[in-house]
């Protein structure tokens, strides 16, 4: 794959703002789109962002940013999506300029609404994009950890070798090691389902359970995966690899993990509205539960812990009765 090749990110949120900062150490120029003209102006101006991981400081002179869509993505090649998959759509409204000779690289940790397609295959049905143009990058990895350039871990996942190989050269740095996958359907769906367990693993630890209880959790929750993972794509995986355990742990285990704080509250006893509003960033398993409870009627697989989550977040049932029916399941 060609090295001119020039990259942009869509987003302006604080995974978009990593892969910025990754992304610049790698390239000559950037492109970046947000919608914020305010957090333009102020990155042109103080070099940094000011809503998320503002420690970040930018060299402006290697980013191409912008609030204008079809300027973006007309002068660059790879085009790596970070915006919350409830809005993609949103983001993407506008759009005049076509998407066909593009690589598609999602950065996106959900399903969209409504359509219930992880983001490659929507990108492939709504806008014809051939899976061997489609990426998909995904962890074990926090946009807070990658601000203070600690070590992290970035599966890159693509079913063309050439773009797999461009985007681990191009995100690769000191602190950032990069694998290689060909699953681009089975790491998005983990990437999916972990979000959703996240939750639950907020919700056990507001409620008081311990460490012992969580590793029962998140042991249970990979069987969860795998089952649901080999049944919408039933190809040989080793689901101990770190783009799906790894994640999964991370997710579920860390302060860092929005999805976790989402499920604190919920378990605290806030309304899931309450929630929503006072988090400043969004939780993306709060949408996915919603959609792989949808396609799971399709599918028909063994799913109590997200099922547990569903009932709690969109039938409002009593999440200390719920899981403790959950926690007599486990094994």
């Amino acid at each position: 794959m060609n090295e001119s090749k020039k990259i942009a990110v869509i987003g302006g949120g604080s995974f978009a703002t990593a892969l910025m900062k990754i992304f610049t150490e790698n390239s000559e120029k950037v492109g970046w789109w947000m919608r914020n003209e305010d957090a333009i102006e102020h990155i042109q101006t103080h070099y940094h962002n000011p809503n998320y991981l503002s420690g970040v400081e930018f060299d402006v002179d290697r980013i191409d940013l912008s609030s204008d869509l079809n300027y973006v993505i007309e002068n660059h090649d790879v085009i790596v999506f970070a915006v919350p998959s409830a809005f993609l759509k949103d983001a993407l409204a506008g759009l005049q300029t076509s998407l066909s000779n593009k690589i598609i690289v999602s950065a996106i940790k959900g399903i969209i609404p409504d359509d219930n397609l992880i983001v490659g295959d929507f990108f492939h049905e709504r806008y014809q994009i051939e899976f061997e143009n489609i990426a998909v990058i995904t962890g074990p990895c926090h946009a807070e950890e990658v601000a203070l350039e600690k070590l992290s871990y970035l599966t890159v996942a693509s079913i063309s070798s050439d773009v797999g190989a461009f985007l681990k050269r191009h995100l690769s740095t000191d602190y950032i090691k990069v694998t290689a996958s060909d699953d681009i359907f089975g790491t998005e769906y983990a990437a999916v389902i972990k979000n959703i367990v996240a939750i639950a693993s907020g919700i056990c630890h507001a409620l008081g359970y311990g460490d012992n209880f969580q590793a029962v959790l998140v042991a249970s929750a990979l069987q969860e995966m795998k089952r649901f993972v080999k049944s919408v794509y039933p190809i040989k995986r080793d689901i101990t690899d770190s783009a799906y355990l790894g994640d999964l742990l991370v997710t579920a285990y860390s302060t860092f993990s929005r999805n976790r704080t989402f499920g604190n509250m919920i378990g605290k006893g806030y309304s899931v509205r309450a929630a929503r509003l006072e988090m400043n960033m969004v939780a993306e398993g709060y949408y996915a539960v919603d959609c792989i409870q949808k396609m799971n009627k399709f599918h028909d697989v063994k799913m109590p812990i997200c099922n547990t989550v569903y009932k709690i977040l969109y039938e409002g049932k009593s999440p200390k009765k719920k899981m403790k029916k959950l926690a007599d399941k486990l094994k």
